[in-house]
């Protein structure tokens, strides 16, 4: 009986161990911004919003390499106090961009609405 609760003990143990560790997201590449803005993962997708008061651009990244965003498309709300401004960002070489007048700053939030390859993501930002 002793030899059926310690062989209980080692499986449950190693099944809780494998467990913990297919909870873990190990990656090869990193989320650092690599043009000055914030990043954020959704579905091993990295998004990367650069939000300036006359441009907007969003880079993404598939597990660390540039993705084809030249027939993808992108909404991005940008909600800056009580404001808020919706802006259609448009394929520009190895990311998408808009350019014109933007409220932003530290403390602007941005939801984007990406569409590329015909799957759509939301990914939130908080601008630093």
């Amino acid at each position: 009986m002793k030899t059926h609760a310690a062989v209980a003990a080692i499986t449950l143990t190693l099944a809780s161990a494998a467990f913990a560790a297919g909870g873990k997201h190990d990656h090869a590449h990193g989320h650092q911004p690599m043009h000055g803005g914030v990043v954020v993962e959704v579905k091993d997708v990295d998004y990367e919003l650069v939000a300036r008061p006359d441009t907007i651009q969003l880079y993404v990244r598939d597990h660390g390499n540039p993705a084809d965003v030249s027939q993808a498309r992108a909404k991005v709300t940008l909600l800056t106090g009580t404001d808020k401004q919706e802006v259609d960002l448009q394929p520009a070489g190895d990311r998408l961009q808009a350019t014109g007048s933007f409220k932003v700053g530290p403390g602007t939030k941005a939801v984007a609405v990406v569409t590329v390859h015909g799957k759509a993501a939301t990914a939130r930002f908080t601008m630093k």
